[in-house]
Order: C-alpha cells, then structure tokens, then sequence
C-alpha cells in the first residue's frame, strides 16, 4: 500500500500514459497553479495492467488518466490527485473488507464482467479510500494544526474564475449500491478549495463518506488540509430521512444530503505555508 499523501514510482498515471486529444485545463493564481484533465474511462489494455500494478480487482469504471493537481513552483510544491493513488489506498489483506452476503454477488459481478478467474488475495471490495492527495517528492511536508478551514471566506460571493469537477472511480457493487470518488475544485481571485470525496452506498448495511480538502489561500501562500471520514447504519440514517416526510430513497444517494447526518469517525487537520 502506498504511503498516503507522498509520491511513489509506482504512479499509474507515470507508468501507464494515455495520449488524449482533450488537453488539460488550467488557471494560475498568484504563483499557484491548478490543473484538471477529463479523460474516457480505461480500455481493458490499461485495466489489466493497472490490475496487475495495484494487485487487487479494479472498479467497474475507472478513469485513470484523470487528475486534478495544484502546484507552487516557486516552493516545489505540488498535490494531485489521481485513481491509482487512490485504488493504492485500499485495504489490500481484508481485514476491512465488508463481511456481508453482497460480497459474494459482488466477486461473481466481477468474474462475469471482467472475465476475471481468481482475485489475487481478499481485499475491501467496497474500495473504500482514506486517500489524502499525493505529494511531490519535493513538497515540504504538512504539519499537524489547529486552525480550520474559513468557511465564511468561502461563503462569500466572489467571482469564481475556474471550476472543474473530475470522476476518478466508480463501482454499483453488484447493483447494490455505489462506491465513487470524484474531486471538485473552485478557484477565487485569493483562495481556492479542492474537495476529493469518497461516497459509498450500501443498500440497507451501511452509508461512508471520506473528504479530502485542500485550501489554499493565496495571498498568504497558506495551505490547509483537512480530512474527515463519517459513517453510519443504512437503516439508521433512512429512519432519520423518513421521519422528516422526505424523499428518502432520493436523499439516501446524495451524499450532500448526507453529510450532516453521518457522524464524524476520523478527523486530521494539517497546514503548510509555502510563502505568496
């Protein structure tokens, strides 16, 4: 397993490059800049050698030329998030893995899907991921803080000068709910926020949401990383919507809904100061 947060050689995107016709996009700000590509899904080729490299059964659809990176090239610094990094991430010895009867659905989804004939060894075949970015090797280093993200900067109506929204993995665990990681970011003339989150679903055993976000505040040449992980009982959380008279199948797979509801079981908070 990778270490989290700290490049390794073994990057799918650095091994395995796909050429596409769509180029990245990107902005920069005050010494930062933010880059996103939007790429198709894998081809079996790709599939089967990213596979091999993470050693465990891929999701359904992964989208491994994806990325969103922010860098500082003044200080070497850089994080960016990528699908292997994060597949990297998962429990690979099973001692995580969801001991329910889906499982089994699960492991005949992907042999008949996949033609895949034996699964290495077990693993958390819900691809749960508590991926907090990768850095460059040249990035000085996070330290633990106290000091949260300003959300009532970020509430505030400045103009947004580049958005993107990039998939990065996602699997229906054999029509049985959801597992997906994606990252959005939004950029402001002094600040921006990234947010990575992985959002699992599933049906009537259990609702899990891990966020990453990175703030970066400009002008201070401030970066802030904050990570929390919540989880809860599917049926807990559905007595709660259905007792509100909402929609609760509909809210039940929107995380933003979610999100309140959960309670927090793992909470990091780290910054860097990179200097403006």
């Amino acid at each position: 397993m990778a270490s989290n947060g700290v490049a390794t050689t073994a990057s799918f995107n650095a091994l395995f490059p796909t050429v596409g016709s769509t180029p990245p996009r990107s902005i920069t700000q005050n010494g930062f800049k933010i880059t996103t590509q939007k790429l198709p899904i894998l081809k079996a080729e790709p599939i089967e050698q990213m596979t091999s490299a993470l050693g465990i059964t891929p999701p359904e659809m992964i989208f491994g030329d994806n990325y969103v990176a922010v860098e500082h090239a003044a200080s070497g610094w850089q994080i960016s998030f990528n699908a292997f990094d994060a597949l990297d991430r998962v429990d690979k010895t099973g001692e995580k893995r969801l001991k329910v009867a889906y499982s089994k659905e699960w492991q005949q989804s992907r042999e008949d899907t996949h033609d895949i004939k034996e699964v290495v060894k077990p693993f958390d075949w819900s691809y749960t991921t508590d991926y907090k970015g990768t850095l460059s090797p040249t990035s000085p280093s996070f330290h633990d803080s106290s000091t949260p993200i300003p959300v009532q900067l970020l509430k505030r109506p400045d103009p947004i000068l580049f958005f993107d929204e990039v998939m990065l993995y996602e699997d229906e665990l054999a029509d049985n709910g959801i597992a997906m990681l994606s990252c959005k970011v939004r950029v402001m003339p002094s600040r921006m926020l990234l947010l990575c989150r992985f959002f699992m679903r599933l049906d009537n055993v259990m609702l899990r949401i891990r966020d990453t976000r990175i703030y970066v505040d400009f002008d201070k040449g401030e970066v802030i990383r904050e990570y929390v992980a919540k989880e809860d009982e599917y049926e807990k959380i559905r007595e709660i919507l259905a007792g509100r008279r909402d929609d609760a199948a509909a809210q039940l797979r929107d995380p933003n809904k979610l999100i309140d509801l959960l309670p927090i079981v793992d909470k990091t908070l780290e910054s860097v100061t990179l200097g403006s």
